[in-house]
């Protein structure tokens, strides 16, 4: 018996880009384009891309002012969660906010840090108080779920968000116990 290598590789070489564009056009038009759609619907968000990095769906999105951050992250993980098909999302805010607001963060940034890692959620909320009277007509908003600790800087017609990841506490087995 002879084989024939060039319908063989034609054979492969179809297989492959039916295979592979297949891919593609599921990721695109059944993950990412839904999760776009879904984003741009939500109040306050203006506009939104999705990019597909293995178990994560990162989801880029420029936000107006007056966006409720935590709002946006809780509708896309609700209604989006065919599309998501149990992948972490993860929300990037686009967008570069006013220096102004970037200085007022910056001071806050070790409180915050310090927080995070001692998971002491509650500090954030201080250290945003703290802030908010330090700085007249600055608004601090601040609010958690299980995935995330969200921040949003309000001063005037300008807004700074922050997603904070929240690693929860993982138990483990002692090597003496």
């Amino acid at each position: 018996m002879k084989l024939r290598i060039g319908p063989i590789v034609a054979t492969a070489a179809l297989s492959a880009v039916l295979l592979f564009g297949g891919w593609h056009l599921y990721r695109h038009y059944g993950i990412e384009q839904p999760l776009d759609r879904l984003a741009k619907s939500v109040p306050g968000v203006q506009s939104a891309e999705t990019e597909l990095n293995g178990n994560e769906v990162v989801l880029k999105v420029g936000l107006a002012a007056d966006a409720d951050l935590a709002e946006v992250y809780r509708k896309v993980t609700e209604n989006g969660a065919s599309s998501l098909g149990g992948r972490t999302l993860q929300l990037v805010v686009e967008g570069k906010p006013s220096d102004k607001l970037e200085q007022i963060w910056s001071q806050a940034l070790f409180d915050v840090a310090q927080a995070m890692d001692r998971s002491q959620y509650s500090d954030i909320r201080e250290a945003m108080r703290s802030l908010m009277k330090q700085y007249p007509g600055l608004t601090a908003v601040t609010e958690m779920d299980e995935h995330n600790v969200y921040v949003t800087l309000r001063s005037g017609n300008e807004a700074k968000f922050v997603v904070l990841p929240r690693q929860p506490a993982k138990i483990g087995v002692w090597p003496d116990a």
